[in-house]
C-alpha cells in the first residue's frame, strides 16, 4: 500500500498503470457544507500497481493523474461514479475521463439489480465481503490511519477483480455494447454542467407563461450563483420549493417575499434577498427578454392508463427473461410515451433497447401478441402463431446471478 508524496513519485506511478489495459479509479471527498466537492484522496489499481494519493499534500500536483484520466487507451473502471467524473470534470477543465466502464451498470445489465450497492456486487460476483467501518470517515483529516488507507485501498482492488470478470459475462450474453452505449451519458460534458444560467433546466417548469418563466429562470440562477460565490450547498440558500414559489408568487419587494412559506423568515431584507428582487424585478420588467425558450410538454391523449400498465406488464416480463434490470430497458416515462405514439423519441424505442424490448412493445399494442397467465406467471402470447412465445435465455454454467 504506497501513498504518493511527491509529483515524480505520481509520474512514475501513473506511467506504470498507463501499461495496462484498465485501471479502477475510485475518490472519497466530503459536500456536505459545501457546493464543491472537497477532494480527500484518490485511489487506483491496475494490475499489481495499487496506489493511494493524497491531493492534500502540499506541492503535490494531480497532473500526472490527470494525463492519465485523459489516456484514451486506459479503460477506467468505476462503480456509480457520477460524482467522482463530477470532480474530474472540474480538475480537468470542463474534460471528463475517457473511456469509462460502471460496474453498477453491468450490474443492471446482469440482472443483479436496479442500482446494486458495491458490497452486494463484490459479495456476489467475489464472495468477498466489504469492510464497511469507515464509511463515515472525515477523509480531510490528517494523518489517516492504517485502517482508514486499507479501507480506501480496497474499494479499488476490489474493483480491479470485478471488471474482468464482468467484461466477460458481459461478452457471452451479447451485452458488451449495451453496456458500452450506456457509458455516453456518464462522459456527456452537458450533464456535469454547472453554469447559473443553465440551473433551472434540472428543475422542469410547471407553467410556460412568460413570466413565470422569467421569475424562474431568475430565481434558479441567482440561487447556483449565490451558492457557488459562497460555496454552500443550493439547499442552504433556498429549498427547490422555493424557486417554483417565486415563480408562482413573483414577489416585487421585501413585504410580498417574507409572505411566502417556503423562503427562510426575513429572508426577503437579508442580502441575498435584495440581491434576487432586484433580479426579479428587472427580469418581471421584461420577461420577454428573460423567459428561457422551451415548449410544454405535449398533454397525453386520455385513456392511456390501462395501456401503460400492460405495457409495465410487459417490461417485467422482459426483463425477468432476459435476466436485466427492467430500469435498463425503459422508464415509466418511455412507456406513457410508446402508449401515446408509435414513434415516440425516447430511449425504449432506439438502438438496442428497441430490439430488446421496444419492438415488442410496439407488437403488444397492434394485437399481435398478448399476456396471459401460465400457472402463476404472467408470459407472452403470440396471437398468430397461437402459443405462448418459449424463449427463455440460456443460463452459463458460472453466472453469479
Amino acid at each position: 500500500m504506497k501513498v504518493i508524496q511527491t509529483t515524480q513519485e505520481l509520474a512514475e506511478a501513473c506511467a506504470a498503470i498507463a501499461q495496462h489495459e484498465f485501471v479502477a479509479v475510485d475518490t472519497e471527498f466530503l459536500r456536505e457544507t459545501t457546493y464543491w466537492p472537497m477532494l480527500c484522496l484518490i485511489q487506483a489499481a491496475a494490475g499489481e500497481v495499487e496506489i493511494l494519493i493524497d491531493p492534500l499534500i502540499e506541492g503535490l500536483s494531480l497532473d500526472p493523474f490527470l494525463e492519465l484520466m485523459s489516456n484514451d487507451k486506459v479503460l477506467k473502471v468505476f462503480h456509480a461514479p457520477r460524482q467522482d467524473l463530477e470532480i474530474f470534470y472540474r480538475l480537468m477543465g470542463g474534460k471528463l475521463p475517457s473511456p469509462v466502464f460502471d460496474t453498477q451498470t453491468a450490474a443492471m445489465a446482469l440482472g443483479l439489480g436496479e442500482q446494486i450497492a458495491y458490497d452486494g456486487l463484490v459479495m456476489a460476483l467475489l464472495k468477498r465481503p466489504v469492510d464497511k467501518s469507515h464509511r463515515f470517515t472525515d477523509w480531510s483529516r490528517r494523518p489517516l490511519s492504517e485502517n482508514q488507507l486499507a479501507y480506501a485501498l480496497a474499494d479499488v482492488t476490489h474493483l480491479r477483480d470485478l471488471y474482468p470478470k464482468m467484461a466477460a459475462q458481459l461478452e457471452r450474453k451479447g451485452r458488451a455494447d449495451w453496456v458500452g452505449e450506456e457509458m455516453k451519458a456518464f462522459v456527456d460534458p452537458a450533464a456535469y454542467d454547472t453554469t447559473p444560467a443553465n440551473a433551472w433546466k434540472r428543475l422542469k417548469p410547471k407553467r410556460f407563461a412568460q413570466d413565470y418563466l422569467a421569475a424562474f429562470f431568475t430565481a434558479a440562477t441567482w440561487r447556483e450563483w449565490f451558492a457557488q460565490e459562497r460555496d454552500v450547498p443550493r439547499g442552504r440558500i433556498l429549498k427547490d420549493d422555493a424557486i417554483f414559489e417565486i415563480a408562482e408568487q413573483r414577489p416585487r419587494d421585501a413585504d410580498a417575499m417574507d409572505r411566502m412559506r417556503a423562503l427562510p423568515k426575513g429572508f426577503g431584507r437579508s442580502k441575498g434577498g435584495v440581491q434576487l428582487l432586484e433580479a426579479l424585478n428587472e427580469a418581471l420588467e421584461n420577461p420577454a427578454e428573460f423567459a428561457p425558450k422551451t415548449e410544454r410538454p405535449p398533454s397525453s391523449p386520455p385513456g392511456l392508463g390501462p395501456a401503460v400498465e400492460l405495457l409495465k406488464v410487459l417490461l417485467r416480463c422482459e426483463a425477468e427473461r432476459l435476466g436485466v434490470a427492467s430500469k435498463l430497458l425503459a422508464t415509466v416515462s418511455d412507456l406513457e410515451e410508446i402508449a401515446a405514439s408509435d414513434t415516440a423519441d425516447v430511449a425504449a424505442m432506439k438502438g438496442w433497447r428497441r430490439e430488446a424490448f421496444g419492438e415488442k412493445a410496439l407488437r403488444l399494442k397492434r394485437g399481435e401478441i398478448g399476456l396471459v397467465m401460465k400457472g402463476k406467471r404472467v408470459r407472452v402470447f403470440d396471437v398468430a402463431a397461437d402459443a405462448i412465445v418459449e424463449d427463455e435465455p440460456e443460463m452459463d454454467g458460472d453466472e453469479a446471478v
